[in-house]
């Protein structure tokens, strides 16, 4: 899956969206399917992860990886997913990088 870049073509709606845990401080993937429906079902062009507000500097890098392969298959492609600290499932990049990649191509 090759990243792209947010540029100023990109147009919509794209949610700044939280990393729900549970209280033992493990994410809670069950909240954040529900975050993730809520947004599709809002109509949302895409949703951001990992991102300061996704708590992604207190995740480990395979906390952080686990979140994003589980974001990314309940998405399921059906808006683009933007992320950063972590790189694509099966990507060459490196662990930990901080820039920021899509999922796939933004509309506009």
């Amino acid at each position: 899956m090759p990243p792209h870049r947010l540029s100023e073509d990109a147009k919509g709606v794209y949610t700044i969206s939280a990393t729900p845990f549970l209280d033992d401080g493990a994410i809670d993937f069950a909240s954040a399917d529900r975050l993730v429906e809520l947004y599709i079902e809002a109509g949302v062009s895409g949703i951001t992860i990992l991102g300061m507000m996704g708590e992604a500097n207190k995740l480990a890098p395979i906390e952080a990886e686990g979140f994003l392969s589980h974001v990314l298959a309940r998405v399921a492609e059906r808006v683009p997913v933007w992320w950063s600290g972590s790189p694509a499932p099966g990507s060459t990049t490196s662990p930990g990088s901080r820039q920021w990649r899509w999922s796939r191509a933004p509309p506009g």
